[in-house]
C-alpha cells in the first residue's frame, strides 16, 4: 500500500477550513495526474464514513448528503470513494459531480429545509471535494451542515475525534478497501444516473439564492423591482464583462446565464471544466491572462469594464477592470486590483446601499472581517457609522462571528476575508464572485431618482468627497475615492516566511522580548517618520478578539496583531489604529504568514521589512529551532 494511513493522514491538513493535502499518488503537489494511493482511497472514505457518523449524532437517522466537486484531476477518485462509503453507510447520496462551493452550499440549505415531495428526509449535510486555492496535485474534503454552512472549529474537533477512533481500528485499511469494493453497483449507478437532474436542481436553487443575496429581498415583489432597477441602470448605460475561469467548477455554473439576464455582455475564456491553464490562486500573474482578455475586448467593445477570476471551487475571485480614461491617465493597460481592495470596494458598496435604502438609520450595523484585513475597512465604516469586528483567519471564523453577532441585534449584510479577496454578502455563507461583482454592479448602475442621491453620490459626501463626485463616473473614479492603504498580499514573497519553532505560542512569547526592544529602540523615528506614538497587541483566535494583551504567547496558534496609533496612549481606547503589522502560521498550507498595513507605501515597506527581520530572530533564539 505504500505509506501506512498514519503516516499519509500526519502529511495533512485537517483543519475547519477543509481537510487537506496532496492526493496525486506520485506525491507531487503541482502534478496533474487523475489517481490517488490506497491510502488516500481509504482516508476520504473514512472521512466520509465520520461525518455521516457525526451527523447521526447530532440528528440520529440517515437523511441524504449532497456530494459534490470541483475540477482537479483526483476529484472523480475522491467522489467514488466518499460515495461508496456514504452508500455502504445506508445514506443516500446525491451527486452533483461538479459544482462550485457556493452552488453546493446554496442547494444544501434549499434542499436542508423541509421534506421533499417523495416523503424522504431532508439532506442532512454536504461533502465537497476540493483543496480551495491549493496547487493542483492537493485535494480535499469541506463538510457541511443543511443550512448551507461549513462546519465550525469546534464541530471539526467531534468529526476529528470520531474519524481518529476508525483509522485506530484493526485492520482498517484492508476493511475499508474491502468494503468499498463490496457496494452493490446498481447503487453506485442510481447515484451516478440522478446526478444531472440533480444539478439542473442545484443551478436553479442557486439562481434562486443568488437574486436573494444581491437584492438583500427574500419578497419576491421587492426582489424583482430591484433587478428592474439594475437593468435599467445597465441599460442605460451598458456594461460587459469577462472571466478567466481557468477551467475551475465555475464553468458548469450560473455565472453566463445570470450576467447575460441583467441585459450585460459576458465573454470567457478558459471555460473547459478542468481546462486549468495556470496558478490557481487568483493573485498577481494568474489575473494576467484575463487583463490581457480585457484589454482585447476593449479595443471592439468598451462597455466591457472588468473581469474576474476564481480559483477551482469558485468561491474566490478577483478583479481586473478597465483603465481609467483617456483624459486621467496615460495608462492603456487594464488594472489587476488586489484583493484588499476588491474587498474594500464591495464594502463600499453594501454600506452606501444600505444606506440609500435607509437601513442604516435605526439599524446597529456591523462588518466582520478576519485579523489582517486592512484597516481602509475601518475607515469605510466609519464614514456609515458601522462598527468593525475581526475574527481569527479562516472563513468559518468569520461566519461564526457574524452569526453570533447577528443574535445580539447586529445587522451584518457583509463580511469576508479582505487578505484572500472576494466577499460574503447575507444570507450567503461563502465568499461568491458573483456576489462581489453584483457589489460592484449596484454601484455603477443605481443612481439617484427624483432628486435623492444615488449609493455612490451618498459615499462621497459621507466621506467628505462631495466634490469628486460626476455624472458619468467609473470604477476607476469609485477605486479613487477608497481611503488610501498598502497592505502585504499574503501570497506575495514579502509575507510568507519558513519557521522551525513548531509552538507557535513560544516563538510569540520570543517576538514579545525582540518586539519590546526594538520598540524602545525606534519609537523617537516611528514617531518623526510616521507619527506612531504608542502601539497594543492583540490575540485572535477563532472568533474572539482580546484587546491589549500583556502576553504575546496568549494568541498560542492565532493571530498576532501590532496596531499602531498616533495617538500617545491608547489604554480602553476607542480610537482606530494608523497602522499595523501581523503574523499567523497558515491552517491550510505549511506556510508562516507576516503583513504590514499602512495609510502610505513607505511606511508599509518600513513595517513588513521590520516585522519579517523581528520575526525571523524570534525564531532563531530557541534552541534546536523545534520548541
Amino acid at each position: 500500500m505504500g505509506k501506512n494511513i498514519d503516516e499519509t493522514i500526519s502529511e495533512m491538513i485537517l483543519s475547519a477550513s477543509g481537510w487537506r493535502g496532496v492526493f496525486a499518488e506520485s506525491g507531487n503537489g503541482e502534478c496533474h495526474g487523475k489517481t490517488i494511493s490506497e491510502a488516500h482511497k481509504v482516508i476520504t472514505a473514512l472521512g466520509a464514513k465520520a461525518f455521516s457518523h457525526y451527523l447521526n449524532e447530532k440528528r440520529p437517522g440517515n437523511g441524504a448528503i449532497i456530494v459534490g466537486r470541483d475540477t482537479r484531476p483526483t476529484g472523480e477518485a475522491l467522489a467514488d470513494a466518499v460515495i461508496r462509503s456514504l452508500i455502504a453507510e445506508g445514506r443516500e447520496v446525491r451527486y452533483t459531480v461538479i459544482i462550485a462551493a457556493p452552488e453546493i452550499m446554496a442547494f444544501t440549505a434549499s434542499e436542508g429545509k423541509s421534506k421533499d415531495p417523495g416523503g424522504n428526509e431532508p439532506v442532512s449535510g454536504f461533502i465537497y471535494i476540493s483543496a480551495s486555492h491549493n496547487p493542483i496535485g492537493h485535494n480535499g474534503l469541506k463538510f457541511g451542515l443543511n443550512n448551507g454552512g461549513m462546519i465550525q472549529a469546534e464541530e471539526n474537533v467531534k468529526l476529528l475525534d470520531i474519524f481518529r477512533e476508525l483509522t485506530a481500528s484493526h485492520d482498517i485499511a484492508e476493511k475499508t478497501l474491502a468494503l468499498l469494493d463490496s457496494v452493490p453497483l446498481d447503487e453506485i449507478k442510481k447515484v451516478y444516473s440522478s446526478a444531472e437532474q440533480i444539478k439542473k436542481t442545484a443551478l436553479k436553487a442557486y439562481y434562486d439564492f443568488t437574486t436573494e443575496v444581491i437584492s438583500g429581498e427574500s419578497d419576491e415583489d421587492k426582489k424583482q423591482a430591484f433587478f428592474e432597477s439594475l437593468r435599467r441602470g445597465i441599460k442605460a448605460r451598458p456594461l460587459g464583462i469577462t472571466a478567466d475561469f481557468n477551467g475551475s467548477a465555475r464553468t458548469l455554473s450560473i455565472d453566463r446565464h445570470f450576467f447575460e439576464s441583467l441585459g450585460m455582455g459576458f465573454f470567457a475564456i478558459n471555460d473547459k471544466p478542468g481546462q486549468i491553464v495556470h496558478t490557481i490562486v487568483p493573485e498577481g500573474e494568474s489575473l494576467e491572462p484575463c487583463r490581457t482578455f480585457l484589454d482585447e475586448l476593449r479595443k471592439k467593445d468598451p462597455s466591457v469594464i472588468m473581469g474576474y477570476v476564481p480559483d477551482t471551487d469558485g468561491d474566490r475571485g478577483n478583479l481586473v477592470i478597465a483603465p481609467p480614461s483617456a483624459s486621467s491617465a496615460i495608462s492603456t493597460s487594464s488594472i489587476v486590483l488586489h484583493a484588499q481592495e476588491v474587498f474594500a470596494l464591495a464594502c463600499l458598496s453594501e454600506l452606501a446601499l444600505l444606506s440609500w435604502k435607509g437601513e442604516l438609520k435605526t439599524a446597529r450595523a456591523a462588518i466582520v472581517v478576519n485579523d489582517p484585513t486592512s484597516l481602509r475597512i475601518d475607515r469605510i465604516a466609519q464614514c456609515f457609522g458601522v462598527q468593525v469586528f475581526r475574527a481569527e483567519t479562516g472563513e468559518a471564523n468569520v461566519v461564526g462571528l457574524a452569526r453570533k453577532l447577528r443574535e445580539e441585534g447586529f445587522l451584518v449584510r457583509i463580511l469576508g476575508e479582505g487578505s484572500a479577496g472576494g466577499t460574503i454578502v447575507h444570507p450567503s455563507l461563502v465568499r461568491d464572485p458573483i456576489n462581489t461583482i453584483g457589489s460592484v454592479l449596484k454601484l455603477l448602475a443605481i443612481r439617484g431618482e427624483k432628486g435623492s442621491n444615488g449609493p455612490y453620490e451618498l459615499w462621497c459626501c459621507l466621506s467628505g468627497q462631495a466634490e469628486k463626485y460626476q455624472e458619468h463616473f467609473s470604477l476607476s473614479d469609485i477605486l479613487s475615492s477608497l481611503p488610501e492603504y498598502h497592505t502585504t498580499g499574503v501570497y506575495t514573497e514579502e509575507a510568507l516566511l519558513s519557521v522551525k519553532t513548531s509552538d507557535h505560542g513560544i516563538l510569540k512569547d520570543r517576538y514579545q522580548k525582540v518586539f519590546i526592544r526594538e520598540w524602545e529602540d525606534k519609537k523617537a523615528m516611528l514617531e518623526n517618520q510616521f507619527g506612531i506614538k504608542s502601539w497594543e497587541a492583540v490575540a485572535y483566535n477563532s472568533i474572539k478578539e482580546r484587546r491589549s494583551i500583556v502576553n504575546f504567547g496568549e494568541a498560542g496558534r492565532g493571530g498576532l496583531k501590532i496596531n499602531f496609533y498616533a495617538e500617545p496612549s491608547v489604554s480602553g481606547n476607542t480610537f482606530t489604529a494608523r497602522s499595523s503589522i501581523w503574523m499567523r502560521g497558515s491552517g491550510t498550507e505549511p506556510v508562516f504568514r507576516v503583513v504590514a498595513d499602512a495609510p502610505c507605501c513607505k511606511e508599509h515597506d518600513y513595517l513588513i521589512r521590520w516585522q519579517r527581520q523581528m520575526v525571523q530572530e524570534a525564531d532563531k533564539t530557541g534552541e534546536g529551532y523545534g520548541n
